[in-house]
């Protein structure tokens, strides 16, 4: 017989050591931890302590990741409100600059928009972009994270990007694709391709929200002002 058979037959028959019980007396088994030998019962106690250091592990495993997701949680609660309180775009940029380096800890961030109305004023985030950036982004459901970007959005970063070595795309998306958001750090490690990616789609789900916003809002005021500087001319 197989060790596998004898296996088998001793789950298929549950009864065996009722039946046999002295066995379990006389049955000696090599120590794998020294050369002595132990008791069948002994060589069980040992082994259920074993899988329950494996079950402390995971649990403590589930409870550090438990304790960074709060942690996480607790950030983007603090931004949600922070974005919830701007009311225009420089208070939206200086609370999500500050927000990503001061909460997140992201050495490196750049930001672009592209097909909104939200303001007249040259902004670094409205410079102009290829269409294949407008590409990339597009094709990305989820965002991406790993250690390469194409080279026009790694030139968003100025002079800090030939220090960065992992980066995040976020798609920011309404009911169209209106941008990028890009992190970038020095550590290889910061944003790899298997890391969950969950806590960075809700925040491109912010971002995205709060642009919309102001999508035509101060451009619309614009027009207003102006609709109302002609009835006073008028008058």
């Amino acid at each position: 017989m197989k060790p596998e058979d004898v296996a088998q037959y001793l789950q298929d028959h549950p009864q065996f050591f009722n039946e046999y019980a002295d066995l379990l007396a006389d049955i000696q088994i090599p120590n794998q931890y020294d050369d002595r030998v132990i008791s069948i019962n002994e060589r069980q106690v040992i082994s259920l302590r074993e899988r329950n250091r494996v079950l402390q592990d995971r649990l403590l495993e589930l409870i550090s990741f438990g304790e960074e997701n709060d942690a996480i949680g607790e950030k983007m609660h603090r931004l949600a409100i922070a974005l919830i309180s701007v009311s225009n775009m420089d208070e939206f940029l200086v609370a999500l600059n500050f927000s990503l380096r001061e909460d997140f800890v992201v050495p490196m961030i750049a930001l672009r928009f592209w097909d909104i109305a939200c303001c007249d004023k040259d902004y670094p985030e409205l410079t102009p972009t290829s269409m294949d950036v407008h590409v990339i982004a597009e094709s990305l459901s989820q965002p991406y994270c790993g250690n390469h970007v194409a080279d026009e959005i790694k030139q968003w970063f100025g002079e800090g990007a030939e220090y960065l070595n992992s980066f995040s795309m976020i798609p920011l998306k309404t009911t169209k694709t209106i941008g990028l958001l890009i992190l970038g750090s020095p550590d290889a490690e910061r944003f790899y391709p298997e890391m969950g990616t969950l806590h960075l789609k809700r925040l491109g789900e912010l971002v995205s929200t709060t642009i919309a916003r102001y999508d035509g809002v101060e451009t619309v005021s614009s027009e207003a002002a102006q609709d109302h500087e002609s009835n006073e001319q008028s008058t």
